[in-house]
Formats: C-alpha cells, sequence, structure tokens
C-alpha cells in the first residue's frame, strides 16, 4: 500500500491577549498563511471581528451580524 504524503498548505498562528474572551478588551488574533505567505489576519473580540488583509497595514472592523450575512451568503447563496 503506498501513502501519500499530504502537504499542509494553509497555517494558522494564534495568540491570545487574555484566556477569557468574555472579559473587555480581550482577544483572540489568527494569522493565517498560504505556503508560506502571509494571507491575512484575524482580531476576534466581543464587539465584533477585525480583518486586515495579506499586504495591508490597517483592519477593517467587521460588527458580527456582518459578518454571519456573509458566512451564510458564502455557504448557502443568496
Amino acid at each position: 500500500m503506498v501513502r501519500r504524503r499530504v502537504v499542509r498548505q494553509h497555517e494558522v498562528e494564534a495568540d491570545f491577549r487574555v484566556p477569557q474572551l468574555a472579559k473587555a478588551g480581550s482577544s483572540l488574533r489568527l494569522r493565517l498563511h498560504y505556503r508560506g505567505e502571509r494571507i491575512g489576519e484575524i482580531e476576534i473580540g466581543r464587539g465584533s471581528l477585525y480583518w486586515r488583509g495579506g499586504g495591508r497595514h490597517r483592519s477593517k472592523r467587521i460588527p458580527w451580524s456582518r459578518f454571519a450575512e456573509k458566512m451564510d451568503e458564502l455557504a448557502y447563496g443568496n
């Protein structure tokens, strides 16, 4: 039996500012990489999340309700 070696293309690094997201001012930051290149960063907090694309210097605030709409659209269509 020949086993194929699976090469991971995506990698995620995580930083926790405070272990409990329930506290104000705490967040979880995920840095996303594809084949060694940074493709973006997500910072998740209580009120919203922030997205910063791979080559961007500024983050974009996305409220949770808008995020849910976009995810539904991507998953289920219009």
